[in-house]
């Protein structure tokens, strides 16, 4: 992860945060509409679910530049997912959804360096989330 693509994940995250609520819903409708059974997986209000997520991301974009204080907090959200049920194969929907909705949300912003760079910033944390996870069930 270069910098120039930390800062392309930042900016345009800053773009999204201002409509967090709308960008949660279309997170989760594409999120269920690529995999409808993971909505087994999510039991409370998805509403507080998406303030969840979309804060969780907002500190992990503004920890992008230092990242020995974001992977420890990246591992234990790996860590906490197992007991939720998810499977190394859902990082790979959720990355989708993620795309998907940031291009929506961004709409003309979403330039291919964005979306590479968004690419290779959540491959880092799902990779680190999937090691974390691994190690609790022993992988």
């Amino acid at each position: 992860m270069t910098p120039e693509q930390k800062d392309l994940v930042q900016s345009s995250f800053a773009k999204v945060e201002p409509i967090a609520a709308t960008a949660a819903e279309l997170f989760y409708a594409r999120l269920f509409e690529l995999d409808p059974s993971l909505k087994s997986l999510f039991s409370g209000d998805m509403e507080e679910q998406g303030k969840k997520l979309m804060t969780m991301l907002g500190t992990a974009v503004r920890s992008l530049n230092n990242l020995d204080g974001l992977v420890p907090v990246v591992k234990r959200l790996g860590e906490r997912h197992v007991g939720y049920g998810v499977e190394t194969g859902h990082y790979v929907t959720v990355g989708n959804a993620l795309l998907d909705t940031l291009e929506k949300g961004l709409g003309d912003d979403f330039t291919p360096e964005v979306k590479e760079a968004w690419t290779v910033v959540y491959g880092v944390l799902s990779s680190t989330m999937i090691a974390a996870a691994d190690e609790v069930k022993g992988a």
